[in-house]
């Protein structure tokens, strides 16, 4: 497979962690939309939110539990965002299920 965020998850390819676990990880986004822009994913290949199922759903619910540690360590007190995009009409760019947390500004919507 030649998923981006896989070969990052395994350590393929370098990236800014700010957390990792045996079943996830965060990093800076590249090309951030916000003075804080982490993505978290899954170190598991999960497609898109379409393909979530009561096998992997628990992947999901610790993705949520790590973005509220994060939220908390970065001080993002005055709020966040959480966003995912699921195909390519809803600006999902990389298959490979993964959640922008953005903060440090106050952010507009709708988004695009």
């Amino acid at each position: 497979m030649d998923c981006i965020f896989c070969k990052i998850a395994n350590g393929e390819i370098p990236s800014k962690k700010v957390y990792e676990d045996d079943t996830v990880i965060a990093f800076y986004d590249l090309e951030p939309q916000a003075p804080t822009h982490i993505l978290v994913i899954p170190k598991q290949h999960i497609t898109s939110a379409a393909d979530i199922t009561s096998e992997n759903s628990a992947v999901i619910a610790h993705i949520y539990e790590v973005i509220a540690k994060l939220s908390k360590d970065l001080k993002l007190e005055n709020g966040f965002r959480v966003v995912n995009n699921c195909g390519e009409d809803g600006g999902q760019t990389v298959m490979h299920i993964h959640f922008h947390l953005m903060a440090g500004r106050k952010l507009a919507w709708p988004a695009g």
